[in-house]
């Protein structure tokens, strides 16, 4: 990807960006153009609007990796899951924050944006989101509070582009 794309998609890719249908109030990520639902796809073109995910939600299932892809070995073990937000859309992401055996179907977490990788030191970095822990552990369902969505404004000065 060339570094001008890079910053024209900067705002979408520090928020957890979706489409929700106009019809049928279907909440999609990533954000899709028409909806799949509706029996006349063609006539929600035009109806797709862009909605904005708390990032709250809840795990529905989780495996614990042992053995890494490649780039992860430090990260091991580590938890990826499947997680359904409150606006119903289910994303897959690393839960972090949290060792391995605290985690547990029906755990509240919310979406937090984390460094993925820096290209060479004065490089481009990248981020991406994982998910943290909305309740203490041990109390699976006691929410903490609601998740504040991180916006591209709130992304430290050197990670911008220049003016």
């Amino acid at each position: 990807m060339s570094i001008a794309r890079f910053w024209r998609e900067t705002p979408r890719r520090y928020n957890l960006g979706g489409s929700r249908c106009g019809n049928c109030g279907t909440v999609y990520f990533p954000p899709r153009l028409v909806c799949p639902k509706c029996p006349q796809h063609r006539s929600t073109i035009e109806k797709m609007a862009p909605f904005q995910l708390s990032g709250e939600g809840e795990v529905l299932s989780f495996t614990v990796v042992h053995d890494p892809a490649e780039g992860f070995e430090m990260q091991v073990p580590y938890v990826l899951a499947l997680v359904r937000t409150v606006e119903g859309p289910v994303l897959t992401g690393q839960i972090v924050d949290l060792e391995p055996k605290d985690v547990a179907i029906g755990l509240r977490v919310k979406a937090t944006f984390r460094k993925l990788r820096e290209e060479g030191k004065a490089g481009v970095i990248h981020y991406g989101y994982k998910f943290t822990p909305a309740t203490e552990p041990g109390s699976a369902r006691s929410p903490r509070g609601p998740a504040e969505p991180v916006r591209a404004n709130d992304v430290p000065a050197r990670d911008k582009a220049p003016a």
